[in-house]
């Protein structure tokens, strides 16, 4: 019970900021593009948490905890935080102040990318049951090397860089989407410092690392 008020809370917080965050900005309700990123982005959340409070709800606990012991990891959380206000806030004053506004075949594809990403996400925490929001090695926990993880060694990264990097683009706002595309200097910086954890504490990490070279983007890093 304690985990499903935990996880409703926090699922309703998140609708209330993101709406705040784009409509308080757009000066109106009347914001087609913001209620599309709100449907596309909070449906399949409830989703995925429905099915992880059933089948997995520790792994659920595992990502509803976001507090980073680290320093270093921290300032990574709280700047993507500061990108996603800009970024929001920006689309809103786009849509409120008439700026350029990408054309409607853009968002629409944009939507479609966003939830194959999702599907990726999804298929992720299927496969692998430490995926903690928190940059750690849990008691007990292996190398995952199949799957997604057989084609690169941080799939989930993957997927919330391709997630992310659609949301501007599904609210129409190519300065939104310029704001966002800070996120890739982020993460990388993120899975820097997680690599050198993981390989001092996770057994068989280096192994993993000769095996499968690619960190988020199969030939590129």
């Amino acid at each position: 019970m304690k985990l499903c008020i935990q996880a409703i809370l926090k699922f309703l917080m998140g609708i209330l900021l993101v709406g705040v965050l784009i409509f308080v900005p757009a000066g109106t309700l009347r914001f087609a593009n913001g209620w599309l990123l709100m449907g596309v982005l909070f449906a399949p959340v409830l989703a995925l948490g429905v099915v992880l409070f059933v089948k997995n709800p520790a792994l659920l606990a595992a990502r509803l905890n976001g507090k980073e012991k680290q320093r270093e990891q921290d300032l990574v959380v709280k700047l993507s935080g500061l990108m996603f206000v800009a970024g929001f806030v920006l689309a809103g004053l786009t849509h409120r102040f008439g700026w350029y506004r990408l054309p409607m075949g853009v968002c629409v594809g944009a939507v479609v990318v966003l939830l194959a990403a999702y599907g990726m996400y999804a298929e992720v925490l299927r496969e692998n049951a430490y995926l903690s929001r928190t940059v750690q090695v849990q008691a007990g926990q292996t190398v995952v090397d199949t799957g997604l993880y057989g084609i690169v060694r941080h799939p989930m990264y993957s997927a919330t860089l391709i997630l992310f990097l659609a949301m501007p683009l599904v609210l129409g706002s190519l300065y939104a989407f310029a704001v966002f595309l800070l996120y890739p200097l982020l993460i990388v910086r993120r899975i820097r410092q997680e690599e050198r954890l993981l390989e001092r504490e996770l057994d068989g990490y280096r192994a993993y690392q000769q095996k499968v070279r690619y960190r988020l983007i199969p030939f590129v890093w």
